[in-house]
């Protein structure tokens, strides 16, 4: 059973060091992918020092320009395909997301049968540390929004803490995925969705940033909007699921298995 954690980073060095220790002192054969944008801070040359201490567990990809949160995970998606990992993460590398909820989303998958796992902010049990009142209104706003125009089923579709079955990306047209921000984890959810995957929502804490700088920008937020009211326009007309599903590597959601 292979377990990969995609973290891309941009100027993390305050953090990436105690994230990457803290998920293989978990000592629960966790492998991490680290996709760096070009950090000018150094990170790179922090996680190809600790490669010497994790040579077997830790990667890293590293791309010559910032190029945004939603290329870098389509990058990691298909590194972790080409290497036959079974279960794919996301997590951010700025402890929002609590390494010792990643085992919680991989027994939702593995054992609990869902085919994608969100850690989730919005269903009892989830909350939200440290956030200013304007952060929640942008949140919730944001989930409230993307339910209302999309009807996909899920309490909080930004989320950025993920468990992803192999046979879920195997099953997306990584390629037509073309979002960076909030858009981009909103329509991996609604494409799962769409071609037939079940999905869970797992409970989680989620604390702000101590350490380093939020990529939370405005344009993040307008490609948000946009980009729920293109991919709903084209799943009306029929043409989203066609555009994004991989036919070569289609899997049978486990929804549809008898």
């Amino acid at each position: 059973m292979k377990k990969l954690i995609i973290i891309p980073t941009y100027k993390e060095k305050e953090n990436i060091e105690n994230i990457l220790t803290t998920i293989f002192s978990l000592n629960l054969n966790y492998h991490v992918l680290v996709v760096d944008d070009n950090s000018p801070d150094g990170t790179p040359e922090i996680v190809k020092r600790l490669q010497q201490v994790f040579p077997e567990q830790l990667f890293i990809e590293e791309r010559k320009e910032k190029l945004g949160l939603g290329t870098a995970y389509i990058h990691g998606f298909k590194w972790a395909l080409q290497h036959g990992y079974d279960y794919i993460f996301e997590m951010d590398a700025d402890f929002s997301h609590n390494p010792n909820d990643l085992e919680r989303l991989f027994l939702a998958c593995y054992k609990g049968g869902a085919d994608l796992a969100i850690g989730s902010r919005y269903v009892a049990g989830g909350k939200v540390l440290n956030w200013p009142l304007d952060r929640h209104i942008y949140s919730r706003g944001g989930s409230l929004y993307t339910k209302l125009i999309t009807w996909l089923p899920v309490n909080d579709p930004t989320a950025g803490f993920i468990c992803y079955s192999q046979k879920v990306l195997a099953s997306i047209n990584l390629d037509e995925i073309n979002f960076v921000g909030y858009a981009f984890q909103i329509a991996m959810k609604f494409t799962a969705w769409k071609l037939g995957f079940s999905i869970t929502e797992v409970p989680i804490i989620f604390q702000d940033r101590l350490l380093g700088e939020s990529k939370m920008s405005g344009k993040i937020l307008k490609e948000g909007m946009l980009g729920v009211l293109k991919i709903q326009w084209e799943s009306l007309f029929g043409s989203y699921v066609k555009r994004v599903a991989n036919k070569t590597n289609a899997a049978i959601p486990s929804s549809q298995k008898k």
